[in-house]
Formats: C-alpha cells, sequence, structure tokens
C-alpha cells in the first residue's frame, strides 16, 4: 500500500493495521482489513476533504475492492502541521 501511496510524494505517512481490533467483524472474516492512515504532502494543498480523499482513493485503485476493508483518512498537506510537529516519517505499523 505503501508503494501505492508513494505517487502522492508523501513527507510523513504513517500506516497502522487495526485489523485486530476488528476480529470477527464480517468484512474481516473476508479477508478485508482495517487501516488508520495518517498521509502530508503538498499534493493536498487547496484541496477539499473530499478532493484529499479522492487523490488517496485514486492511489489505492483496486486495493479499496477486496484488500481494505476500512480505511480512515487523515490527509494534510505540509502547511497546517504544527511548528514542531513536523518529522519526516514512514511508518507501516500493525
Amino acid at each position: 500500500m505503501g508503494q501505492r501511496l508513494a505517487s502522492l510524494a508523501p513527507i510523513r505517512l504513517e500506516l497502522i493495521d487495526d485489523s485486530a481490533k476488528h476480529a470477527g467483524h464480517a468484512g474481516a472474516r473476508d479477508g478485508g482489513r482495517h487501516y488508520r492512515l495518517l498521509i502530508v504532502a503538498q499534493a493536498f494543498a487547496g484541496q477539499t476533504r473530499l478532493g484529499r480523499h479522492r487523490l488517496v482513493h485514486a492511489a489505492l485503485g483496486d486495493l479499496l475492492c477486496g484488500r481494505i476493508h476500512a480505511l480512515s483518512i487523515e490527509a494534510l498537506s505540509p502547511g497546517e502541521l504544527s511548528p514542531g510537529e513536523f518529522s519526516p516519517t514512514v511508518s507501516l505499523a500493525s
């Protein structure tokens, strides 16, 4: 998933697999995963929240039709980070 999001040139990317918290859920039983995503990229500057989500969905493409059951997205432009909050991060945690 991180490779697909690289097309947005993120300066910070944190992807957390929350699937274990949803054990027994219908989507989890069928192999779908639950993720939380924090992504910071210049591509989001001037975009509405909906526009940002559309950019993320376009980057992920067919992954949203099976491998990913649920995705919580926090998409920010670099200017929306608080001073001192910036840390170039790539974290793909589970």
